[in-house]
This record gives C-alpha cells, structure tokens and sequence, in this order.
C-alpha cells in the first residue's frame, strides 16, 4: 500500500466512531432581514452555526448585542465573524492609508471574536492582480515582507491571547492572493509564529485550486486547523463540482477535527431549497 494510502489507514483506526463536526452557513447566503431571522431559518435547516460577515461601516451596539445574543436566542452559535469593507484584504498594502485602515478594521474584528469566542481571518494580501498577468503560482515572500508580515500577525494575535477566539490564516488562491496560496506555505507561516490563538482556516474551494491531495493536505495541516470553509470546485455549494466530499470530510473525521464546517460559495437554486439539501448532503457523510 501507498505510504499516503497507509496514513489515512493509521488516521481512520485511531479515530473511529462518529464525527463532532458541525455545519454552518455564511450569513449572505441566508435569506432573512436580520442575523437572528437568518439562523432561525438556519436552525430549522439544521444547521448549527452561522458566519456574520458585516460591513464595517454598519457595525453598533444594537449588532453586537444581537450577534453575542444570537446562540441563546436561536440555538445557531456565531462561529466565524469578518469586517467588510474597500480596505479588506489591504493588510500589506503599499499605501499608508489603506494599510492603517485594515489593520485597524481586522484588530476591531478580533476584539470581537475574542469576545464571543468566535473565528475570524486574514490573508496576505486578497483580491486578483489589476492589471493581468495573474500572480504566479507557489510565489514565496521576501524575508524582509514576511517578517513584516509575521510582525502584524503577532500584533493582532496578541489581542486574541488568552481569549475563546482565533485570528486564523486562510489559503487563498493564487488568482486572488499573491503568496499564501498552498496549505504548507501559511503552516510553514503558523510555524514560525506558533502562537495558540492562531491556526489555519482551510478553504476547499481555494484547496481545490492549489493542492494535488485535498485529504493529505487536510491531514498535514490537522495540529493548526480551526475552522474549514466549504465550496465546490465552482465555487458553488458541495456536491454541484468535481470535489469528492466523502474523502474530505473522511479525512477531517480522521484528524478528530470537531469545529465548524461553514459554506461559503454561491448556490446553484434558490437558498430555501439549496440550503437544506445541502445540510442534507454534508450531513450524510459526517455522521
């Protein structure tokens, strides 16, 4: 047998039985006109987390109170919370302005999280190059940037420390991120930084792009995963690409992993009925 076939084989042995797993959804995907009429619905679906993805410029009181007040109002946990904004994905932007604006959007982000013991994410760098070529694949960081880059990402991760929340690293294609695209370059990073409060957000979309064995990449990376994003292939929800699910999701059963899969992608029919079937779906190989 294949070593790789022989370490899935050794992994499966020593986690038997059924998975802890649970399923979440991204709050844009849900319809509603609020947070809690979102993950009442999601709730009803059977899903048992929701992603709160907010526009900076939206955030008050009142959303907060309602964010750190959804788990007990409607039995859905906000697992995951993000900042949006123009400066998102501008960590290490030239520009001082757009730089200083992200950093301060991600730290309030992370305040957050560590306040509802929830995830969130940063990147090198996100959104695809302007203009073409695109980036080149499995590029590597000067020393002098990712010591610039390892010095922000301790600095947010220092707001996180010894709190319930993560400020994870997310794999991001190389049409949309510059380096960081491969799972073993951000856990060579997470390596270095070897902070607790920190860890990997593996996307499979992103995955399905970059890497050449999704279960092997997901068993190397089982010390620092976190949180895991679900798309296809396409992009779209689970089952609608070339994906194999049931070896994935195999695999995280196999690491012991018991957080959060959350979808993240765009569906393929209206939410009231691709919602459920795909809770459905990724439910019928995690348990």
């Amino acid at each position: 047998m294949p070593f790789n076939g022989i370490l899935r084989l050794c992994m499966a042995l020593m986690n038997k039985g059924e998975s802890n797993m649970k399923l979440s959804c991204t709050d844009a995907m849900a319809p509603g006109d609020t947070l809690t009429q979102k993950a009442e619905l999601l709730k009803k679906w059977n899903y048992d987390g929701i992603a709160v993805f907010m526009p900076y410029d939206a955030w008050s009181q009142e959303k907060f109170d309602e964010v750190s007040h959804l788990e007990i109002n409607t039995g859905i946990v906000p697992c995951e919370f993000v900042f949006s904004a123009p400066c998102y994905g501008h960590l290490m932007d030239e520009d001082d302005n757009l730089r200083m604006g992200a950093r301060k959007m991600y730290s309030d982000a992370v305040k957050i999280c560590a306040e509802i013991g929830s995830v969130t994410e940063l990147e090198y760098s996100y959104g695809p190059q302007t203009p073409l070529p695109l980036f080149s694949p499995y590029a590597k960081m000067k020393p002098e940037d990712e010591k610039l880059f390892l010095d922000m990402f301790n600095d947010l991760a220092d707001i996180a420390a010894g709190s319930p929340g993560y400020l994870l690293l997310e794999n991001i294609n190389r049409y949309e991120s510059p380096y960081l695209n491969s799972v073993k370059d951000c856990l060579d990073i997470l390596e270095k930084l070897n902070r607790p409060s920190t860890g990997i957000l593996l996307d499979l979309y992103h995955m399905s792009l970059e890497e050449n064995d999704l279960p092997m990449s997901i068993i190397s990376a089982a010390k620092w995963i976190r949180h895991v994003h679900l798309g296809d292939s396409n992009r779209l929800e689970p089952g609608m690409g070339h994906t194999d699910w049931k070896s994935c999701l195999n695999a995280l059963r196999d690491i012991g992993y018991d957080g959060f899969l959350n979808l993240e992608c765009a569906l393929s029919d209206d939410p009231e009925r691709s919602l459920p079937r795909v809770a459905e779906y990724i439910r019928s190989m995690t348990q």
